[in-house]
């Protein structure tokens, strides 16, 4: 599937400004989606919105169809009367440049219960409706997660694995005392959902009025310990005490020299075939209900996935294993359609990845930073090599910024040279014509020039922001997606510049989201 030609803004949800300590979709989100359309841009790129555990990470979430509550916007429940203008007056001072989670979470969620008890009480009853409607059309998820989180909590907020056999176990009577005994930490549970998913339905329109495409990201694993494993041990490769007998990662590559060990439990595919791919289905189905367009991590892992035993300390000790490949996408498609997916299809791609990919019309990615180097895809990175239906990059939230890429130095994270880099900074100036401008302007404009239909900038380039704003190093387990943009860091100016490009260069915003 083609896309019209058109660029946009890679800005994760958490990283805006708040005086809460975290972003959300609360003001913020709407003046940036102001700030999306003053510069003539058409998308609004996000990470995975689910609920975060363990590293905070978004892509080990405590559920695939869930939402975050932490991004639920305090200022909004006060507007409609959840909450109270006095109920805010004890903000603790958190830092403006980088989430503190822990803060954060103990803030938040006392706060987001307080919201709760003013619902319980409350006798608003189109309001009560709502939430039951709500319920009622996302049972298929929402009764096995809110019991999920009600059960973590019991238990110390420890990995399923380790709560009493009989609920890890989903034993029947256990699970209906459950319900009994956390009936109100459930229905809490099930209402963060409903004010999460309001929430975000209310910016999306507001988006859609702005001719604004939200871009979504669906990891292709899902955490151990979350509700989707736990409701559905049948479709992972678990041993008799839940724990993965088989996990997911990546073997060495540009990012790792070891590898990267991410632990998510590798899926029983034989299962998920017997069943028509029917987990699978839903869960693009939820996704595209909440996206215009969806970018669809680690692609190639569909067709092979790294395959590591678990317990191993890297990913180094894997092997390659053959996944469905295109008949998972086929019943997805025999289902829902033709998708607007883009296919993340960067590391070890093989011919058979690609022919997936092109089969279904998907298009895949390219990274500017890697078009200098010594990346075996450095020469498909390159702008004159491009097809049209590719979607380019600067950056994405596992690189460090353009800024930050070009000062870095060889260092024992680093499998870069100082030789590499000298070479590389050389083919850059030669490749680009670099003549002391600002390097991240002239990526920029590098990708809005080419024919790329599709062009996405994290907005630390368009800052021209450094290492510090880094949102993820890869195979790091903590310290990562904590950055924050401070308020006011884009502005006018800044939106002009984008502006004039994308008029310049045929990208200005000419379509409707897709409803």
């Amino acid at each position: 599937m083609s896309f019209p030609r058109s660029s946009g803004i890679l800005l994760h949800p958490t990283s805006l400004p708040s005086a809460c300590g975290i972003g959300d979709f609360g003001p913020a989100a709407y003046t940036f989606a102001d700030f999306l359309a003053d510069s003539g841009q058409s998308i609004w790129q996000m990470l995975p919105l689910g609920p975060t555990g363990y590293g905070d990470s978004p892509y080990q979430c405590f559920s695939a169809f869930a939402g975050n509550p932490m991004l639920i916007s305090l200022v909004r429940l006060c507007d409609e009367g959840l909450l109270h203008a006095g109920d805010l007056h004890d903000l603790p001072r958190f830092s403006p440049d980088e989430i503190e989670y822990e803060r954060v979470n103990q803030f938040k969620g006392e706060k987001l219960s307080q919201a709760f008890d003013a619902f319980q009480s409350s006798s608003d009853a189109a309001h009560q409706n709502r939430f039951e409607a709500f319920r009622e059309a996302e049972r298929a998820w929402l009764f096995d997660y809110a019991l999920f989180r009600a059960l973590k909590e019991r238990f110390g907020e420890v990995a399923w694995p380790k709560w009493e056999r009989r609920f890890a176990l989903r034993e029947p009577a256990a699970l209906e005392q459950a319900r009994r005994h956390l009936a109100g930490r459930i229905a809490e549970q099930e209402f963060l959902q409903f004010l999460f998913f309001t929430q975000f339905e209310e910016l999306k329109s507001y988006c859609r009025e702005k001719k604004i495409r939200i871009m979504g990201d669906l990891p292709i694993y899902v955490a151990h310990d979350s509700a989707d494993v736990w409701a559905h041990p049948e479709y992972f490769q678990l041993d008799e005490r839940g724990e993965a007998k088989l996990v997911a990662g990546v073997p060495p590559d540009y990012f790792s020299a070891t590898g990267q060990l991410w632990g998510n439990p590798i899926y029983r595919w034989d299962r998920m075939a017997a069943n028509g791919y029917t987990w699978w289905i839903e869960r693009f189905r939820a996704a595209f209900r909440m996206f215009d367009m969806l970018r669809v991590d680690h692609f190639r892992g569909f067709q092979a996935y790294w395959e590591v035993p678990g317990g191993e300390p890297t990913a180094q000790n894997g092997k390659w294993v053959k996944g469905p490949g295109a008949e998972l996408f086929a019943a997805v498609e025999a289902k829902l359609g033709r998708l607007p997916i883009v296919a993340e299809n960067l590391g070890v791609i093989t011919t058979e990845v690609e022919g997936i990919r092109e089969r279904f019309g998907f298009p895949g990615m390219a990274i500017l930073q890697f078009a200098f180097g010594n990346d075996p895809q450095g020469p498909s990175f390159r702008p004159h090599n491009y097809p049209r239906n590719i979607v380019a990059y600067t950056g994405t939230h596992d690189n460090d910024t353009v800024i930050g890429w070009w000062t870095s130095k060889p260092g024992e994270a680093s499998i870069r040279s100082e030789e590499d880099i000298r070479k590389e900074h050389e083919f850059t100036r030669e490749y680009l014509g670099l003549e002391g401008d600002d390097i991240h302007w002239v990526f920029i404009r590098t990708l809005m020039a080419s024919v790329a239909d599709t062009v996405i900038f994290p907005l630390q380039d368009i800052l021209g922001a450094g290492s510090e704003a880094r949102m993820n190093i890869p195979g790091t387990a903590t310290g990562n997606w904590r950055w924050r943009v401070r308020e006011k860091a884009v502005g006018p100016e800044v939106a002009g510049r984008l502006k004039d490009m994308a008029r310049v260069y045929d990208r200005m915003p000419a379509v409707q989201a897709r409803s």
